[in-house]
């Protein structure tokens, strides 16, 4: 049964210290909008592979190909601006800690910055991440365990402000793969109760600050 320290949004910095040593756990899982020093310390203080999506207000990651330590960008060595030995899960499926985990980072395009998509260009984004989640579900027979995307889908736990409104494609994401759970960010509860919210088979979960989950 894969542990894990799963983090979005807003610092804690109880954790960003040694005492983060007492918890224990498989993987660190990253929501976004974060920093990624922070994400980088969380999983090498705790020795686990760190998986994330990127966030509105994180660096844009795009172009950038990894090759071992290797990382590359227009066919040049470069520094790769993410959290060492982190795996961006965005627009792909990742197999880490047993757990099969599909991601789909960014919020809907409220102004120039990275990691904004209209809903068409996230809508497509989905589509091609539901075709490569079927593919390696044909090639093994493992279905998606965890869709990690940094925005909600639309009118489940967003806001009605336009730079907080879901994305209105993860309602068919959730009926294609039919993940057990969908973890994002983006939506800061300010204090407030933030419930569950189920669909079909799968547990949507705001996961702004830090929740330590077990997967069965």
């Amino acid at each position: 049964m894969p542990k894990a320290l799963v983090v979005s949004d807003e610092v804690d910095e109880r954790l960003w210290t040694g005492a983060v040593r007492a918890v224990s756990g498989d993987l660190v899982i990253g929501a976004g909008d974060l920093p990624y020093d922070y994400l980088a310390f969380l999983a090498g203080a705790l020795d686990v592979p760190c998986v994330f999506v990127p966030g509105n207000h994180d660096p844009d990651l795009s172009g950038y190909t990894r090759y071992g330590g290797l990382s590359m960008k227009d066919g040049f060595p470069t520094a790769w601006p993410g959290p060492a030995g982190g795996v961006n899960a965005d627009g792909r499926v990742v197999d880490v800690a047993g757990l099969r985990i599909a991601g789909l980072g960014g919020s809907i395009r409220y102004n120039d910055g990275p990691n904004q998509w209209t809903q068409r260009q996230q809508a497509r984004r989905a589509r091609a991440l539901v075709r490569r989640a079927k593919w390696r579900r044909r090639r093994d027979g493992r279905a998606v365990d965890v869709l990690l995307t940094h925005s909600p889908p639309l009118d489940l736990g967003d806001r009605a402000d336009p730079p907080h409104r879901g994305f209105a494609c993860l309602h068919r994401t959730i009926d294609v793969l039919r993940p057990k759970w969908l973890l994002h960010g983006h939506i800061h509860p300010h204090g407030e109760p933030v419930p569950d919210r189920v669909v079909g088979e799968t547990r949507v979960r705001n996961v702004v600050g830090h929740r330590i989950m077990e997967f069965s």
